[in-house]
């Protein structure tokens, strides 16, 4: 019941097109213009569109290919992430001069915990709206925003009144919010799950609320649960200021398809390099060694190999993927070639106290 959850206001800032907007701020002739970031017009993928491109259905992880059908004016840009993380840190700073409840999901998106802020406001409608505006006159770029009582429904809210927006999900209006809510937008709802969940006549979080606990963890396994508890607006997850990195990985797209491991070796030797040169910048070391192999027909494999000890010097990387390249016979002809680290060794976090209160109290709370 929602009496017994935590007392939150969560704010949910994501950044409208990040990458496409940087790009169009830093270059005025792309302003207005439909840009992708990334991608190429011959094998890469898009990292971003912007809004002027999205209108012809170009989005991130697409083919070059493809957006350039969809959009012949379409113009390509690089990649530039030194910049992206200049300006990602620099909203990261005014996100602390709210709260040290920060928890960054990417370089273009954060939750922040503002139940008790920096400027002792009440309304976390309010500071959503001072946190844009100064991103907008510091930064140049927009933000929107979404605001209720967890982490769940705040990301959901932020998405609604895109670009250079904010939605408020007030306590009182959270049961309904979620009912009304299109069965795609909940979070661990895929593509295939909401195919699965149509055929059974689950449309909406109403339809999902209308099914019993026993019914989801029978259909759905151990996903069920989640979805009986977050409908109902249950979502404990605590905006966490020190997120723990659970991998680190490169990957490389070829301009051509490769079909023999020989031609493959310098190109993973180059990835091997990129990732140990993260895992020193980070400051951490890892087991488990994973080699990603996209194939010229999409289909993706994976081989693994956890190591007795913590590593992250390049040649251990690269012989140890170089062996899982070796491991077995290549299916097709392959378009790329990744290396993640994961079992890292970095410590787990507190836990963040929160109070707790009557849902009575709590629905007088400004929002």
């Amino acid at each position: 019941m929602l009496s017994d959850l935590p007392i939150r206001k969560i704010i949910h800032v994501d950044m409208d097109a990040f990458y496409a907007s940087v790009a169009q701020m830093d270059n005025p002739k792309l302003q207005g213009k439909p840009i992708a970031v990334g991608g190429g017009e011959t094998r890469g993928v898009i990292s971003a569109a912007s809004y002027e491109a999205r209108k012809y259905g170009v989005k991130s992880a697409m083919s070059g290919r493809l957006a350039i059908k969809l959009c012949p004016d379409l113009i390509f840009v690089k990649t530039d992430f030194a910049r992206y993380t200049e300006i990602s840190k620099h909203i990261r700073k005014i996100f602390y001069d709210y709260t040290d409840l920060v928890e960054p999901l990417s370089l273009d998106e954060a939750y922040l915990d503002v139940t008790e802020n920096k400027l002792g406001l009440p309304s976390a409608t309010l500071l959503a709206k001072l946190i844009r505006t100064r991103i907008y006159n510091e930064v140049g770029l927009t933000a929107s925003a979404g605001i209720s009582i967890n982490k769940f429904i705040a990301k959901v809210a932020s998405d609604y009144n895109k670009p250079n927006g904010q939605k408020t999900v007030n306590p009182e209006d959270v049961l309904q919010f979620l009912e009304d809510l299109d069965i795609r937008k909940f979070y661990g709802v895929g593509k295939v799950t909401a195919e699965k969940m149509y055929q059974k006549g689950i449309f909406t979080g109403r339809d999902l609320k209308s099914k019993s606990l026993e019914y989801l963890e029978e259909h759905f396994g151990k996903s069920g649960q989640h979805y009986y508890k977050v409908v109902r607006g249950i979502h404990m997850s605590e905006v966490k200021p020190n997120r723990i990195r659970k991998s680190l990985a490169a990957e490389r797209t070829f301009s051509k398809n490769l079909s023999s491991e020989i031609f493959m070796l310098e190109k993973l030797e180059h990835i091997a390099k990129e990732v140990s040169k993260r895992l020193f910048k980070s400051k951490v070391s890892g087991k488990t060694i994973t080699l990603k192999i996209k194939y010229s027909d999409f289909t993706l494999q994976t081989r693994s190999k956890t190591l007795p000890y913590y590593i992250c010097d390049k040649a251990i990387i690269f012989e140890t993927a170089k062996a899982l390249l070796y491991q077995e016979k290549l299916n097709n002809s392959v378009r790329l070639l990744g290396i993640s680290l994961s079992n890292l060794n970095t410590d787990t976090n507190t836990p963040i106290n929160q109070k707790k209160l009557d849902v009575s109290v709590q629905l007088k709370l400004e929002f």
